[in-house]
């Protein structure tokens, strides 16, 4: 592997390690990167996918016992379909101004006491999450703070958000891979690579479970909301600059 290879996958031990501790915000900063590196986006995002589904998985097997399992079947209910049915469409629709959409729509419903006046009930909350990730998701590649506020649930522990976001998000990857597949994009262009990657996002979800144990529900709670809030304002520059200077 070259330099910028090596580099990558530190970020990805980085990334990994933040997702492990939050539950998200790590898969924006790894494709971020992608993109500043000039990878195009039929490159960076089926690789990033195949990442993302190894780092979730890991996420997903460090918190299994903590789980929502019927969470995923609502969210599988919309995501299949959404996945398959927007593949082909992957080519056409500009990127950037899907982010600044999605930088808006974080941002509003992260708005003082709105959230739990328009917190959605569990059922419809999953559907969403995976409407969303089958569909936006295609484009954008990450997807935890978009719905990552849907598996924020008052009645679950940090723990229980943490596992059932990682195991969704493992799902809709694995969709993600294939649908791209199915239309000629593959995620296993640079094996090295991948592999290296996920080697360090494994490590990197074992670090973070470690640090997790140091972090008090509070603590989560303000750290969760705070991601969110700074991802979302990347999205919003990156998504503006893409549209200007482009």
């Amino acid at each position: 592997m070259n330099v910028v290879d090596i580099a990558i996958v530190l970020v990805g031990f980085l990334t990994a390690t933040l997702s492990g501790v939050a539950g998200l915000g790590g898969g924006t900063i790894l494709i971020g990167v992608f993109y500043a590196l000039g990878m195009a986006p039929a490159e960076a995002v089926p690789l990033f996918a195949a990442v993302q589904f190894v780092a979730n998985s890991s996420r997903t097997f460090a918190y299994l016992r903590h789980v929502e399992w019927h969470a995923a079947g609502w969210f599988l209910l919309a995501a299949v379909p959404a996945s398959f049915l927007v593949a082909p469409f992957v080519a056409d629709v500009d990127a950037d101004v899907v982010r600044l959409i999605l930088a808006g729509l974080i941002l509003a419903s992260l708005a003082p006491g709105r959230a739990a006046r328009a917190a959605l009930p569990p059922r419809s909350a999953f559907t969403l999450a995976g409407l969303l990730n089958g569909s936006v998701g295609m484009f954008v590649g990450a997807t935890g703070l978009v719905v990552g506020r849907l598996f924020f649930r008052p009645e679950w522990r940090k723990e229980t958000t943490i596992g059932t976001l990682a195991l969704t998000q493992t799902l809709g990857h694995a969709l993600r891979v294939i649908a791209y597949g199915v239309v000629g994009f593959s995620a296993f262009t640079k094996p090295l690579l991948l592999a290296s990657l996920g080697v360090a996002v494994i490590a990197g979800t074992a670090f973070g479970k470690r640090l997790n144990g140091h972090v008090s529900e509070a603590q989560f709670a303000t750290l969760f909301k705070w991601i969110l809030i700074v991802l979302s304002l990347k999205l919003a520059f990156d998504g503006a600059r893409g549209l200007l200077w482009n």
